[in-house]
């Protein structure tokens, strides 16, 4: 009996550009109030949005978590202002938390 290598040819044709990996986002599974939601990864740009909007005299930080959770939850974008206040402060200060952590910001992801 001959051992004979096997051969392995890597396509090119499917290999993902550089650009193509800027519609990519890197979610997670994240339980808020006991139910399975997606959150992902903020972007450079999301954050440096939130920087502005965090420095800005007039924003409170509800305003802030409102922003941060919007940005990660595409199940919260349907979410007014008003029903965003009737949800558990805890929870959407545990959920806005994990989201900037995940996202490499906050005391956690400093090593703090």
């Amino acid at each position: 009996m001959t051992f004979k290598p096997r051969t392995v040819t890597v396509s090119r044709e499917n290999k993902m550009s550089i650009k193509d990996l800027l519609e990519k986002k890197i979610t997670k599974t994240y339980k808020f109030m006991g139910e399975a939601i997606k959150i992902a990864k903020l972007t450079v740009e999301q954050v440096e949005a939130l920087k502005d909007l965090s420095t800005e005299d007039k924003t409170d930080d509800l305003e802030v978590m409102n922003y941060v959770i919007k940005e990660s939850a595409e199940d919260f974008v349907d979410i007014t202002d008003e029903e965003f206040k009737k949800f558990p402060l805890d929870e959407l200060v545990a959920i806005s938390t994990s989201i900037m952590e995940f996202s490499g910001i906050g005391d956690k992801a400093k090593g703090k």
